[in-house]
């Protein structure tokens, strides 16, 4: 195995260790080499008889310095050693918290995909005879008020699907269409019918801003649906809408009542035969809809004496 670079910095301490030991060492013996120049075990002429014990003592402290520079030697491997150890550690930490907010982020997209189908759902509330009324394209300021009141009289509760800019404008209309119970449903911003056709970040952009404006003008009130303009839903599309909590909607019931075909069709086409726990399609927004009005006139009473009860749409994989 090849040699650590801290493994070459504590060979090279402990180098220089040795060369200061025997660089004193030396020192030391040079007194004592001079004192005994004279004939064998005697001193030379003039030569101090203390000599010998400050040679000693010269050689202890060269000693006493060599342990301490090789001390020292030590102390800074331990101290390399240390901060080899604090640095792994804190990288260790680094990566640590990056697993765990990796799997916070998954783990909160799978619960929030969980608790919000993908799928478009076209049915309404409740068992055998439930219908959810649907209003579209609004909030208008001629229409949407004797929307309410037609609801109002017939004690039906419906779900608006509103336009952003729509709601930006009228912001008091959609005051008024929550605080009579009804449940409100994002049309998208600006109802681009060709938006399915749209790079992923428009549909984005179209969806959570048309929410937005909704949630502006009733701070506190839930959007609990998405409805794509003409039903143009992308997988995409339906994957924002349930990552923000809305649950793609559509429809099983659409008398084009918004192509002002005329009472008698708009009637024949809601009072037909009718799928279970139908999803009907109605608007108060885009144009006249005073045919609309008295459809739901006609309509909702016709209903209520079938015995339908009005529901709003499921919020569940159909």
């Amino acid at each position: 195995m090849g040699m650590t670079t801290s493994s070459v910095r504590r060979r090279r301490a402990g180098s220089a260790v040795t060369a200061a030991v025997l660089g004193l060492l030396a020192a030391a013996a040079a007194p004592a080499l001079a004192a005994t120049d004279g004939p064998a075990g005697h001193p030379a002429a003039g030569a101090p008889t203390g000599s010998a014990h400050g040679a000693a003592r010269t050689e202890a402290q060269a000693h006493t310095t060599a342990q301490g520079v090789q001390g020292s030697a030590h102390g800074a491997a331990r101290t390399e050693a240390q901060a080899h150890t604090t640095a792994q550690g804190a990288q260790g930490s680094a990566h640590a918290a990056a697993r765990t907010e990796a799997h916070t982020t998954a783990r909160g997209a799978v619960e929030g995909a969980a608790r919000t189908p993908l799928g478009i759902t076209r049915l309404a509330q409740g068992p055998g005879h439930a219908v959810a009324i649907t209003i579209d394209d609004g909030p208008d300021p001629r229409w949407t008020p004797q929307v309410l009141q037609v609801l109002r009289q017939n004690h039906v509760k419906a779900t608006f699907c509103m336009i952003g800019t729509n709601a930006q404008k009228y912001p008091e209309l959609v005051r008024a269409v929550a605080a009579d119970g009804h449940r409100l449903c994002d049309h998208s911003a600006d109802h681009d019918v060709t938006m399915d056709h749209k790079p992923v970040a428009y549909q984005r952009k179209q969806i959570l801003d048309g929410k937005a404006m909704i949630q502006k003008a009733v701070p506190g009130v839930a959007v609990d649906y998405y409805r794509a303009p003409g039903g143009a839903f992308t997988p995409d599309s339906r994957a924002v809408a349930t990552e923000s909590g809305m649950q793609p909607l559509g429809w099983s019931v659409d008398p084009k009542d918004w192509s002002r075909p005329g009472l008698p069709a708009i009637v024949s086409a809601v009072e037909g035969k009718l799928p279970q726990q139908p999803t009907v399609l109605f608007h108060d927004g885009g144009g006249d809809r005073s045919e609309t009005v008295a459809a739901l006139k006609q309509y909702l009473p016709w209903l209520s004496a079938r015995g339908y009860a009005f529901t709003f749409p499921v919020r569940a994989t159909p």
